[in-house]
């Protein structure tokens, strides 16, 4: 804040000044020239966005004309001809006064080259910038949350988190959507990781909400971006730190239900070498609990069975992420990281069966517990280059990336009888089941942008994902004292992924409209194998992906986008083995699809950003129209239910989003977000029609005050909306978060406290129709929970002043703005 309002004073006084000399002295026209040059940190070679460069007459010593640095240390001045002398200044670093400029009417640019500033050592941990970023930043292209501001976030996931952003939700499995839609994909800092785990949804529980930076939003991702994702892209940002010395944050944070953890995250920075870490450990027991009624229709009446379960889920998780880079000159720099993680778990569940005949008279009620032992073993070794040239936007980057992760769950089932008619009933057997899941990856990329001209870009680089995924699946039955194999619910799976993909981009950006045409290909080749019973389904298709986006800025702070861009979906590991995922509740089974195709989606989106000096507003309409949507349908076969992914038809899906965010007074900030949309599904599967229509919407509202200039309250509510499905219906839901802040210790530690779902309020329901059956359910994945963390920083302040944006992004951004 402190920078932009120096900017700003800088700017103002240009503009006087050149008011005053034109109405003095009736200046005569000039053709502009241009006065350019390269601001250097001069002990690292690294550019420094934003530095202030002034120009002076010789003569009078008066302030003619200035500018800012851009993320490449580059400055443009426009200047009329004469003799001038320059200053150039950056926070935290000795100015420095360029003389003797001479700017001739035959040159059309001057270029003072690189120009080094020195850190100012007396100064430099002293810096102290009152203004901060907010939670929520809008751009036309993407939306960047940073979720330490969240209050609520403390001592939370990343599942946690990600149900906090705005047109995000979380269902009841832990399965994320982006404006309703499962397909999106979910990268950490700009790629795959191994934190994610084999399956998302389980990786994001463990993954700790501390070492999280912030969360970026992409709704309509150009070519550049990998085309997984049918409704986008959501990106988690870890925290990395560049600055000198030895800097750092540690965290302790409590809560109930049981959630206990603590975290670190530090680098130290010794001129061209930066060693950066964070290491967390939590314990965690969450309980959850969940029913269902169902109804099963016959000609001879209508059964009933009356389903209530109780679950914990708990255990230890240890993460460690290390790494090192090399700044080998001012334009090149090679860094390598290495990610571990280990988490042994408990899950325990409970369920109660109580059946009914048709005069609605109980028949028989079972007790059915489950007890699973999970241990996860994540790997990610990664190295990445990256070099600048002295062309202005050039640039080049390249990674590879390994990852082996493990997956081991081990469960064993006993199921009671606790009352039954049937005399001659047999009792129920126990059961157990091993499950082993194995995943090795490699991923090699490339990029490479070249400024054809100042406002003209062209972009193209490649990549390759190849993946090698085994699931080993053991189920065996007690009888008789010895333990059989369930060959009906065992199975061995192969599942082989590559990927190969290569793009173009050309973006050229004139005066107040800007363009930017994509193309992607990739070619993929995908295997998956049933050693059990000898069959394979090999899918091979090679598609294009194109995307357009056009930017038209009506004035400063105000301007439009339009964009298309074509996605696909290609269905996951677990979507495609036809065995159940686990027989904990052996009446309601879960299975994938090897018949499964890829879905095609074409995203058409109109936004508007416009901002203000305390505000900012951005809203949208957009339209996908998919093909080949997957919807889970459930079917009975014999006393089993079985949740199967199809392909239905088509999907088309019109929505409304509006974000705003607004600094109301010095101590009050509210930000909203509302997401409305009407989703047409047309399809069948067989021989039933499974079509749907509904209109929807996502809300939430947060307000965050400063009282008594110590103390910072939050209060964040989100509101979900009913849902008509092609196979039922999901009902509204609303939850509401409180969370205060302290600053103790000279602003060197922070206390917060926080409460989540304060109503408890977090309760998903949902209704699943047929011919046969209608159930009506109910699912709480985590009661009301408190939290209590305490912050320490080493050589930080709660609010300090702002490295540029690429520091803590994934070096994926375009250079144009668009």
């Amino acid at each position: 804040m402190k920078r932009f309002l120096t900017v700003c004073f800088i700017l103002s006084l240009y503009s006087a000044e050149a008011q005053q000399r034109g109405t003095r002295s009736g200046q005569r026209s000039f053709t502009p020239k241009k006065l350019t040059g390269q601001v250097l940190d001069e002990d690292t070679g690294q550019p420094l966005e934003y530095a202030n460069v002034s120009v002076f007459a010789m003569r009078d010593s008066s302030l003619v004309t200035g500018g800012i640095t851009d993320a490449g240390g580059m400055f443009s001045i426009d200047i009329r001809p004469g003799r001038f002398y320059a200053m150039v200044q950056f926070i935290s670093y000795e100015k420095r006064i360029i003389q003797g400029i001479a700017i001739r009417r035959d040159a059309d640019e001057v270029n003072l080259g690189e120009i080094g500033l020195k850190p100012d050592v007396a100064t430099l941990n002293e810096v102290v910038v009152t203004g901060e970023k907010g939670q929520m930043e809008m751009t036309l292209d993407k939306r960047v949350f940073n979720v330490g501001k969240d209050l609520s976030n403390a001592g939370r996931t990343a599942v946690d988190i990600l149900d906090n952003v705005p047109s995000v939700s979380v269902d009841q499995d832990g399965n994320v959507s982006l404006r309703g839609s499962e397909n999106v994909r979910i990268l950490v800092d700009g790629k795959p990781s191994g934190l994610i785990g084999i399956s998302s949804s389980g990786g994001l529980r463990q993954l700790q909400g501390d070492i999280i930076e912030s969360i970026e939003v992409v709704t309509n991702p150009s070519a550049r971006y990998d085309a997984e994702g049918n409704a986008g892209i959501i990106n988690i940002i870890l925290k990395k730190n560049r600055d000198n010395g030895l800097n750092g944050s540690f965290t302790l944070d409590t809560g109930y239900p049981d959630n206990h953890g603590a975290s670190l995250n530090f680098n130290y920075r010794l001129k061209k070498i930066n060693f950066f870490g964070n290491y967390g450990f939590r314990y965690r027991d969450t309980p959850g609990e969940g029913s269902s009624f169902q109804r099963y229709f016959s000609n001879e009446g209508t059964t009933i069975t009356d389903q209530e379960f109780d679950f914990e889920r708990s255990g230890l998780s240890n993460n460690v992420r290390l790494g090192t880079e090399w700044l080998i000159d001012k334009n090149s720099s090679l860094t390598g990281s290495f990610l571990y993680r280990i988490s042994d778990g408990n899950n325990d569940r409970d369920t109660y069966y109580r059946d009914f005949d048709i005069s609605n008279s109980l028949t028989e009620e079972t007790l059915r517990v489950e007890g699973e032992d999970e241990e996860d073993i994540n790997r990610e070794y990664a190295l990445g280059y990256s070099k600048t040239f002295k062309k202005k936007g050039q640039k080049l980057t390249a990674d590879i990336q390994y990852r082996d992760n493990t997956e081991i769950e081990k469960a064993g089932i006993v199921e009671t009888l606790l009352f039954t008619l049937d005399n001659d009933a047999a009792l129920p057997p126990d059961q157990r089941s091993d499950n082993r899941e194995g995943e090795k990856s490699w991923l090699v990329q490339a990029d490479y942008v070249h400024p054809l001209s100042e406002s003209t870009t062209f972009e193209m680089g490649y990549r390759a994902n190849l993946r090698d995924l085994q699931n080993d699946y053991l189920v065996e039955t007690l009888t008789e004292g010895v333990w059989v194999n369930e060959t009906g619910l065992s199975n061995n799976f192969r599942y082989d992924e590559d990927v190969h993909a290569a793009y173009a981009i050309y973006g050229h950006k004139m005066e107040k409209i800007s363009y930017q045409l994509g193309l992607r290909v990739e070619a993929t080749d995908i295997n998956v194998e049933l050693l059990q019973t000898d069959k394979s389904f090999p899918k091979n298709y090679t598609n294009l992906f194109p995307s357009a986006f056009f930017t038209y800025t009506i004035r400063e702070g105000s301007s439009v986008q339009t964009s298309y861009s074509r996605r696909i979906r290609r269905p996951r590991s677990r979507s495609l083995n036809p065995f159940p995922f686990t027989i904990g509740d052996n009446r309601n089974l879960r299975t994938g699809n090897p018949d499964l195709d890829p879905t095609f989606t074409d995203s058409y989106e109109m936004g508007y950003l416009k901002t203000w000096k305390k505000a900012t507003l951005f809203s949208s309409i957009y339209y996908r129209r998919t093909e080949g949507v997957v919807q889970r349908i459930t079917t009975r076969v014999d006393t089993v239910n079985i949740s199967m992914p199809v392909n239905l038809s088509i999907e088309n899906a019109y929505g409304f989003e509006f974000n705003y965010s607004h600094e109301l007074t010095d101590w009050w900030r509210v930000n909203g977000n509302a997401n409305l949309y009407r989703s047409i599904i047309d399809g069948g599967f067989s021989d039933q029609d499974f079509d749907s229509d509904t209109y929807t919407m996502n809300t939430r509202l947060n307000s965050r005050m400063t009282l008594w200039k110590k103390l910072e309250y939050q209060m964040n509510f989100r509101y979900r909306a009913p849902e008509i499905r092609p196979q039922g219906d999901r009902r509204s839901f609303y939850t509401l978060d409180l969370g205060w802040s302290m600053n103790v210790l000279k602003k060197k530690g922070t206390f917060v406290f926080n409460i989540r779902d304060i109503f408890n309020s977090g309760l998903y329901r949902y209704n699943t129709v047929d011919e046969d059956f209608e159930f009506e359910s109910t699912y709480r994945r985590r009661p009301r929970s408190f939290t209590l963390s305490f912050t320490y920083r080493v050589n930080q302040k709660a609010s300090r002043r702002e490295r540029n944006q690429r520091d803590r992004g994934n070096g994926d951004d375009f250079e144009m703005e668009f």
